[in-house]
């Protein structure tokens, strides 16, 4: 008798695991943005739900910014969102333009400006 009941466990489905991105139901990878946010100095203090909201926020914040890179792509009648789409798209949002205001690499601040002597 033991041997059947054997035989009827082996049979049983194994649960298949789950990526925390795909129970989070996220595209971002959750975590890659744990392991990243864990290398900081504050790694210990941080909870299990934190990289999921922070994967779900940056996917939220890309999602949009794609769409207005994609409005401002096809305004100018293209068929592909450019860096110059996604800069555009950016300074006329309003918030989006207050959250990156601070930004310190603009393609303008790239090339050195020749000093007036």
């Amino acid at each position: 008798m033991s041997g059947r009941r054997n035989r009827q466990l082996s049979f049983r489905r194994r649960k298949h695991t789950q990526s925390r991105s795909t129970r989070a139901e996220l595209q971002f990878p959750v975590s890659r943005v744990d392991r990243l946010l864990r290398q900081g100095a504050y790694g210990q203090r941080l909870s299990s739900s934190t990289p999921i909201f922070l994967a779900g926020i940056l996917e939220y914040l890309t999602a949009n910014i794609l769409e207005l890179a994609s409005k401002e792509a096809h305004s100018s009648r293209k068929i592909r969102i450019t860096p110059e789409h996604v800069q555009r798209a950016v300074e006329n949002n309003q918030h989006l333009s207050h959250l990156f205001e601070n930004e310190t690499y603009r393609q303008s601040d790239q090339m050195p400006q020749p000093s007036k002597k």
